[in-house]
């Protein structure tokens, strides 16, 4: 925990605090113990007890219980804080995970070639505007600032791009999965949400809910409180997600790369603690079968320990390349949180001993909205129109984007 502390850039000395805390709350709990079993043993010595003798008992055992009382609510309070402090304390990273910050990533692989254009190509909003697929003016005028809507073509790109990752996903074996996008607070803390990045996350208090910001929450949490067989399980979901882009004030205001709201196809896996750095592998794999049906250049990145969020022990990003923004930029991510999530919302399994340990968790995206900008960059053609991937075609009925007349 120390490694990954500095690895991810955080305070170290919180294990020094973790284990003091955890030191008295098993001597509280001892003492609690100890008492309250004199406090039993007491009892019986009263019931025989006669006279004066009896008074002066039951006078210790009132002083006695007292004391039981007291010390368990040490021993309960000690707990409480031992737990609270534990929730603020991210998952320890997998061995041979970046250290350092965002800008510390390690890139693995790159794959395709950016386009060269004879042209000055346009940016996702000018094409998505012209083709009549984005309107951020009326998003705005009707919601506010980082919201819009996908008309005509747009609607009908999203749609084939989500049906495409789901037929992917289903035919990988994944079960799929429409999930409830409205979550109570022990799922949503849980799954991780709720410590460095609450700011994110969007509250209706009069509900006591939280609006998710990817199906993750709510797949992580199915099995809130269970114990499951048949591993690995893989599930897909399609949700809306809605994320408050706290603090990213100023930043990607143009367009729909930074919104409040967007769908998202996400592969979650449960599986064996032993087995999650294989299947890692295998969802990056499924995320680069997706990319290259969309016809995307992209490279895989490793993501730094101290960007990692605090679920994760390790993470991978593909971004795909932007050509207005002459850079990648992440299209799609995913995260082994070990057993982080599963020791949190109680997910177990029975193991050769018949003992209940907790699983592992793994997420993945395997297509969203902000594919559209890369997908409209990327494929867009001298005249105007934006070719469509072969993959699409016959989700959208089009071999070809044109420009609307206005």
């Amino acid at each position: 925990m120390r490694a990954s502390q500095r690895a991810r850039g955080e305070d170290e000395t919180v294990v020094d605090t973790l284990l003091d805390l955890d030191e008295r709350r098993r001597s509280s709990q001892s003492a609690f113990e100890r008492l309250r079993a004199e406090q039993k043993s007491f009892g019986k010595s009263v019931s025989k007890a006669q006279g004066d003798e009896r008074q002066r008992l039951l006078a210790r055992a009132k002083e006695l219980a007292q004391q039981v009382k007291e010390a368990e609510a040490e021993a309960d309070r000690l707990g409480a804080e031992l737990d609270a402090l534990l929730k603020t304390v991210p998952n320890i990273i997998e061995e041979g995970a970046p250290p350092g910050g965002e800008e510390d990533f390690v890139v693995l692989e790159h794959i395709g070639e950016p386009p060269q254009f004879d042209f000055e190509p346009k940016d996702h909003l000018e094409l998505g505007e012209s083709l009549g697929a984005i309107d951020m003016e009326r998003g705005a005028k009707v919601s506010g600032a980082r919201f819009y809507f996908l008309t005509g073509v747009g609607a009908r790109l999203q749609l084939a791009l989500l049906n495409l990752a789901m037929e992917q996903a289903v035919a990988a074996g994944f079960v799929p999965m429409y999930p409830p996008v409205l979550v109570k607070p022990e799922a949503m803390e849980g799954t991780g949400f709720l410590g460095a990045h609450a700011a994110e996350v969007y509250q209706l208090p009069q509900d006591d809910l939280y609006l998710v910001g990817t199906s993750e929450v709510p797949l992580a949490a199915y099995h809130m409180n269970e114990i499951i067989d048949g591993l690995p399980r893989r599930y897909a979901g399609w949700s809306s997600c809605f994320r408050r882009e706290a603090g990213s004030y100023g930043k990607d205001t143009r367009g729909i790369i930074r919104v409040h709201q967007f769908d998202k196809v996400e592969m979650f896996s449960y599986c064996r603690p032993e087995d999650a750095h294989a299947e890692h592998l295998r969802l990056l794999e499924w995320e680069k079968e997706m990319l290259a049906k969309v016809e995307l250049p992209y490279r895989v990145i490793d993501v730094a320990a101290g960007d990692l969020g605090a679920s994760a022990a390790r993470k991978y990003d593909c971004e795909a390349w932007v050509p207005s923004q002459r850079t990648y930029r992440e299209v799609t991510s995913t995260s082994n949180c070990t057993d982080f999530q599963a020791r949190r919302l109680a997910v177990r399994y029975r193991d050769e001993d018949g003992r209940n340990q907790p699983v592992a968790t793994l997420n993945g995206t395997l297509a969203t909205t902000r594919w559209i900008v890369a997908i409209l960059e990327n494929h867009q053609q001298a005249d105007g129109t934006v070719r469509v991937p072969k993959a699409l075609q016959k989700y959208l009925g089009l071999e070809v984007l044109e420009p609307v007349k206005h």
